[in-house]
């Protein structure tokens, strides 16, 4: 082996270990091993920064950046040899099957990294990396494609008609022929090779015409310029958009049988760094919804989930919310001394002129915006909140003497973030003299102005005392931690991750869902029933006409999750359970009754507990479509409406 080949794949498993990748490989193979799926492929994904990587090795580093190829063979050898080592995969037999793919984090900003056909020659025939950008002016349907197949020797005498010597891997820029035809033959015998089928890998692609940004001139129908120019769209092949771990695909897999038991497993889990599995499911499931709600798209039309929370312990929910907001690329955690909403001071570089600030809300545009505890804000901010809550737009006035114009203006910004609060109910009742008029149900948050309340779409009280005692798992968890930092955290997450958590998220909100008619039948029909059974003879009702695109929101949110893109009835029962516990602890019970922990009445350790908490949910299926054909809009209720 030469000695620069040698070198490289020492500094390629030197990287691994320090960046945590070769502990991720670990782990993936162990999922591979454990499943009683047999695979002749096995897919690694290894994310790859390549300043790192040129620091250690300038040379390791030349082959990522500019021969692609050949550095995917090098971190393909060095997880082969980890792999045969460690004996991490009993099915593994030949390196050919370990299907390696580097993505790398970011490419250096320089103009020769930038692919642009506005710029001659055209020099793009090496196979490396290159950044596009431009606008997609055509696209194709997702189709699928195959990543890898197993051919055998058509000859049964041949020892090559057994094995996994014919692996055949897609490699970039090649066609479908490429990897998968009917002409191939046995290199030891030269007889047919023919496919086992059961063993071919499918992936996702997506083709694309994209046109350089500069092409939107022609279009304008008018140039200054004399010189003639003319565009031409190149076409680019995305394969496999973005993914989730083989984890979650693994857990996908097991729970298939229940439409709740995913989703429930993904908030017992959630968060599992900063807090102790099965604290607070209610919480994390509410928070995972508004998660999956964010995009990073410049969508006034999307819906954010806004959340309030009640606790006892400002402590543990603070760290679930500052670790929950890191997932997403927008999240900011807002500071107590700054401004929530934009303002308007005066220009510091002492031209006198209005300067629009923007603050934490408008930095978490596409994003979540926790603005802390609620009651520390004062009256004149709360009704600023409820006002942007309720319209999602914001107003600045502007006084023209004073930024020395003629003429007053007014600038409306939209808003477009979720905003998480929370009530420290102790604190508060300290401070403030409980009514004796609650209803059941009902809390006391007269401290709180009721249109602030109402104004976020989820109330969520958290009490785990029916359970256990939380502060004890979080005292061992943060013992844990101090003493050994990397085995008590690997310890308690070792399932599911940071970085899962963040990749199943960027995945998962961006699919489309739709509402079958059943569930769309389901929404209206317990909205309307709500309606009619929550009016009171002279406040009216208690139901906004937001509340029909709550549970539409709350729906499609929990379909995401489980990775469906049709929304279901069992989504717009989870929906229903917690939109219900937020309007009896706002108003108190009504007809349809829920229990405090209606979402998770038991605690989630074992398969037994699973299969009472599907049991359960079924139970209250049936009561809801009671509920709805009792009150719902074709029948006679004697209470008056609104």
């Amino acid at each position: 082996m030469k000695p620069d080949l040698l070198r490289m794949k020492e500094v390629a498993l030197i990287y691994l270990d320090r960046s945590g990748g070769l502990q991720k490989f670990v782990n993936a193979c162990k999922l591979y091993n454990d499943s009683k799926q047999s695979y002749a492929i096995f897919r690694f994904p290894i994310l790859i920064n390549p300043s790192d990587i040129i620091e250690l090795d300038a040379t390791l580093g030349n082959y990522i950046l500019h021969k692609p190829v050949k550095a995917t063979q090098i971190f393909q050898s060095v997880c082969f040899t980890a792999v045969k080592t460690l004996s991490l995969i009993q099915q593994l037999q030949t390196e050919a099957q370990m299907s390696i793919v580097l993505k790398l984090t970011h490419l250096p900003s320089l103009p020769s990294y930038i692919f642009s056909l506005c710029k001659f020659p055209f020099d793009y025939t090496s196979q490396r990396f290159y950044m596009a950008e431009g606008i997609v002016v055509a696209m194709s349907t997702v189709t699928k494609y195959t990543q890898g197949a197993r051919f055998v020797c058509c000859d049964e005498n041949c020892p090559f008609s057994e094995g996994f010597q014919y692996i055949r891997v897609h490699t970039p820029g090649a066609t479908e022929s490429a990897t998968v035809r009917n002409n191939f033959v046995c290199t030891l015998c030269t007889s047919p090779l023919r496919e086992d089928m059961k063993y071919r890998v499918l992936g996702d692609k997506q083709v694309i015409e994209i046109v350089d940004a500069k092409a939107i001139s022609a279009f304008q129908g008018f140039s200054s310029s004399k010189t003639p120019f003319r565009f031409q769209s190149f076409t680019v092949f995305l394969r496999g958009p973005s993914q989730i771990s083989e984890k979650f695909k693994y857990l996908l897999s097991l729970t298939s049988k229940s439409c709740w038991r995913f989703t429930a497993l993904l908030a017992n889990s959630f968060a599992s760094q900063v807090l102790p599995p099965g604290i607070n499911n209610t919480l994390k499931l509410a928070i995972l919804l508004s998660l999956v709600q964010t995009s990073d798209r410049n969508d006034l039309t999307a819906d954010y989930l806004d959340i309030l929370v009640l606790t006892n312990d400002s402590l543990i929910l603070e760290r679930v919310m500052n670790y929950s907001i890191s997932l997403v690329p927008r999240g900011i955690r807002h500071i107590p001394s700054g401004e929530v909403f934009p303002t308007v001071s005066k220009d510091k570089h002492g031209t006198g002129t209005a300067s629009i600030q923007a603050n934490s809300a408008l930095l978490a545009k596409g994003g979540v915006c926790f603005i802390g505890e609620l009651s520390s804000h004062r009256k004149d901010k709360l009704e600023q909140l409820q006002s942007v809550l309720e319209g999602r737009t914001t107003t600045i006035f502007i006084p023209g003497k004073k930024y020395g114009e003629e003429i007053d203006q007014q600038v409306t910004l939209p808003i477009q973030t979720s905003f998480w609060s929370f009530i420290d109910v102790d604190a508060s009742c300290k401070k403030h003299i409980q009514g004796d008029n609650t209803l059941i149900g009902q809390m006391d948050l007269s401290f709180i102005s009721a249109n602030v309340i109402d104004a976020f779409w989820l109330l969520i009280h958290c009490s785990e005392s029916a359970f256990s005692n939380p502060v004890l798992p979080v005292v061992n968890l943060l013992l844990k931690k101090a003493i050994n930092p990397e085995d008590a955290v690997y310890a308690i997450s070792k399932q599911f991750g940071t970085q899962d958590y963040e990749e199943f998220l960027a995945f998962s909100k961006n699919l489309h869902v739709e509402l079958c008619s059943e569930a769309e039948r389901l929404i209206h029909g317990y909205y309307l029933a709500s309606r009619r059974i929550r009016t009171h003879p002279v406040h009216g009702s208690n139901l906004s006409a937001t509340a029909l695109n709550i549970l539409i929101s709350l729906s499609k949110a929990h379909a995401k999750l489980s990775l469906r893109t049709e929304v279901l009835e069992e989504d717009v029962l989870i929906a229903v359970l917690l939109f219900e516990s937020s309007l009896t602890l706002k108003y108190g019970a009504s007809v349809f009754c829920v229990a405090p922990n209606a979402v998770f009445p038991f605690e989630l350790n074992s398969e037994n507990s699973l299969n009472q908490r599907d049991i359960y949910l079924m139970q209250c299926h049936q009561q809801l479509k009671q509920f709805v054909a009792t009150y719902g809009p074709a029948t006679d209720v004697l209470i008056s409406e609104d």
